[in-house]
């Protein structure tokens, strides 16, 4: 294989990545040890890691029950194994399951039409811009500095190789929502869309028809971000917005690394043919029964480059699936009971500390450390509790403060243990 690539050692496969990621010892493992018990000592590990710990880190990625049938119908093997339901007369049951995901969309977000789902959040506000100067032939976008710091990234990425312009609004000092005076100073004739994420990446509700009226007064179309869907279950839908880009992993889809998760994007039905991915269609077959297929497939694999929406060639459906069994399971009245319960339980919590920010919130809030953020996590992390994100890492004007989050998931006397944590 060596001979056959030009190279004359296995580090030669390797020479292109950065020293500092590369491992240069071996790995610290019992020695003489058989694949079983190999597998056991890592479960022993895993255990000892992360078995029994409480935890208040959001931002982004949450913490939420997982229904045992989320599971049980997703590990079934016409799912888990399906292949991508180009032939529809043998993918009914994938594209139901889709289309009924879309659906669910829509009514969660207050939108008319949702794609098949995307990779995860990052990528489909990114999506979601670059739909927008699509639409409007428009080259600038302006995004909340509140929107999450590693979605700004994606943007910056996306938006750099498509030369768009991407200006950032600051934030109120006070209440950690969107400086609106600072928006109405940066959307101009050029700007193709604004991005705003509510609850932001500080937990703060912001003011959509706000945004949406500046916004639309300068003919730019108005993006929500959301990365915390149970607060759609609580919050009015930003029916204001053109398009609603956000993730999906507060779903049922656990906190493994980093994913995989899954995005989505919906929007007016006006913007249908602008919108990346794929949709499910509901049709009719020969004999008039109810049927469903690939519909409006703007994308490299199917039209010419140059007319395509996005270069994404697939979509998260096992992931989506995972979603759309949790909405099933809870409803629209539990999935408000699960809301009231993230957003009960996260006031109880900032009732008892020093919060940095005024404004309303769901169940992220900053609050301010009498020490170091990283002191506070790790006397918590003693305690079998992960804390939160210390926001100097993002934000240096906040240098001190922390990133709580608190789901249906945690009790009382944790949250005492943290208040405690806090204020010493």
């Amino acid at each position: 294989m060596l001979a056959a690539l030009g190279l004359s050692c296995l580090e030669d496969l390797v020479a292109h990545l950065p020293p500092e990621v590369l491992l240069r010892r071996p790995l610290q493992l019992p020695p003489g040890k058989s694949e079983y018990e190999i597998a056991a000592w890592f479960r022993a590990q895993a255990e000892k890691n992360a078995s029994g710990y409480a935890c208040f880190l959001g931002a982004g990625a949450y913490r939420h029950y997982r229904p045992v049938l989320v599971d049980v119908i997703a590990s079934r093997g016409e799912f888990l194994t399906s292949y991508t339901p180009y032939q529809a007369e043998i993918s009914q049951g994938t594209l139901t399951a889709i289309f009924e995901f879309q659906s669910m969309i829509c009514q969660l977000t207050g939108m008319e039409v949702a794609n098949a789902s995307m990779y995860d959040g990052s990528t489909a506000a990114a999506e979601a811009a670059l739909m927008a100067a699509r639409i409007t032939g428009r080259r600038g976008l302006v995004t909340a500095r509140t929107l999450h710091p590693e979605y700004r990234q994606v943007l910056r990425t996306y938006a750099r190789f498509a030369q768009l312009p991407v200006a950032e609004i600051a934030y109120e000092p006070d209440s950690g929502g969107l400086d609106l005076a600072d928006l109405e100073t940066h959307v101009n004739e050029e700007t193709a869309a604004v991005l705003v994420q509510s609850p932001n990446f500080f937990g703060i509700v912001e003011d959509v028809p706000a945004a949406a009226e500046i916004a639309h007064r300068r003919g730019a179309l108005l993006i929500v971000v959301f990365t915390e869907a149970v607060a759609l279950g609580l919050l009015a839908p930003p029916v204001e917005a053109d398009i609603v880009a956000g993730e999906l992993q507060s779903f049922a889809i656990p906190p493994n690394y980093g994913g995989p998760y899954v995005g989505v994007i919906a929007t007016r039905e006006q913007h249908i043919r602008q919108i990346p991915g794929r949709l499910v269609g509901e049709t009719r077959d020969t004999q008039g029964r109810r049927a469903y297929c690939l519909t409006l497939a703007t994308r490299e694999q199917h039209i010419r480059r140059e007319k395509a929406t996005s270069n994404i060639c697939t979509n998260q459906a096992l992931v989506a699936l995972m979603a759309t069994v949790f909405m099933t399971v809870y409803g629209k009245q539990g999935l408000r009971e699960l809301a009231e319960q993230n957003l009960a339980k996260a006031h109880y919590l900032a009732n008892r500390v020093q919060r940095r920010f005024s404004g309303p919130f769901f169940n992220e809030f900053v609050v301010v450390c009498q020490s170091r953020p990283e002191a506070v996590n790790e006397a918590l992390l003693a305690k079998r509790i992960i804390g939160g994100l210390p926001l100097g890492r993002f934000y240096r004007e906040l240098d001190g403060c922390m990133l709580l989050c608190v789901t249906e998931m945690n009790r009382r006397e944790e949250m005492d243990v943290v208040a405690e944590a806090l204020s010493s």
